[in-house]
């Protein structure tokens, strides 16, 4: 697997839905290492989100980069509202990936949603993640009796409900307070693939996302994880950080970066591409 000659050879060659999904969700492989890397985006980007980290590993890992199929890269066409109520069907997305692409071992960066999706796969099919690196993450973002994942049920229903009454005005005011810190090409490039999102698809997510609980599971997870997080992060608590390490099933550091804001890819690369790079240096 070198380059995305071979991402066409293995849709070619896959004929199945497999190598369909390699074309649809915008598969890209770069770079020349032996050992693969992933990097999954979140919630409101795309794979472009990456842009500025990427550069720092092409030369030492072979990067696996996608679109998760709710993202304004993805025809909207292809996303089923009846398949992805949970995060499962991404999970089936991504293993199918892995499999058209003969991965049989990966380093797994995931961003938000994509670490809960990253830490579903690794527990459905542990031999396949050397290592769980779960940037800006949560298994659970309501708060319950006795944890605090950073929302209220009440406060999310009024993010629903402006989200659905006047989207764009919506994005204009979650973008920079997601992004944090004050970086404007940060808060315009995340409001540019919020944009890019169907509305409709974007609540819809939003409200998986929110009813999702992966507390019940982390024990399952095999794999070493590193839990990176920011300082302070709107979206989620650095208490959650420690719930991770307390709870998560494989040996787990946590990186606080002291830094703000829920993207640190688009708006502090240099603060997270060190810790990426020590992250994934070995797989312990």
């Amino acid at each position: 697997m070198g380059g995305n000659s071979n991402v066409r050879a293995a849709a070619a060659g896959n004929g199945s839905r497999s190598g369909k999904l390699l074309e649809i969700l915008n598969v890209r492989v770069v770079g020349g290492g032996e050992r693969v890397l992933v990097l999954s985006h979140g919630f409101g980007t795309d794979q472009s989100a990456w842009n500025r980290v990427l550069p720092y590993f092409q030369r030492d890992y072979r990067v696996v980069l996608y679109d998760l199929v709710c993202a304004g890269s993805v025809n909207p066409d292809h996303f089923d509202f009846r398949r992805y109520t949970t995060l499962d069907a991404y999970v089936d997305d991504l293993l199918a990936i892995l499999d058209a692409l003969r991965v049989d071992r990966c380093f797994f960066v995931g961003h938000s949603v994509s670490a809960m999706i990253g830490i579903l796969a690794a527990i459905r099919r542990p031999e396949l993640f050397l290592k769980l690196i779960l940037v800006g993450a949560s298994p659970r973002f309501l708060n319950d009796r006795d944890y605090h994942g950073g929302f209220e049920r009440g406060e999310i229903e009024k993010v629903f409900a402006a989200m659905e009454a006047n989207y764009e005005a919506w994005v204009r005011g979650f973008a920079p307070l997601a992004v944090g810190a004050d970086v404007p090409a940060a808060v315009r490039e995340f409001s540019r693939t919020l944009f890019n999102m169907r509305p409709d698809i974007s609540l819809f997510v939003s409200r998986t996302v929110f009813n999702s609980d992966l507390r019940g599971v982390l024990g399952l997870v095999r794999a070493p994880c590193v839990v990176i997080q920011t300082a302070k992060d709107v979206s989620v608590p650095v208490s959650v950080a420690t719930y991770f390490k307390a709870h998560l099933g494989g040996r787990t550091t946590v990186e606080l970066l002291p830094i703000e804001g829920h993207l640190p890819h688009l708006s502090a690369p240099a603060a997270l591409v060190p810790v990426l790079r020590r992250a994934v240096a070995s797989h312990r």
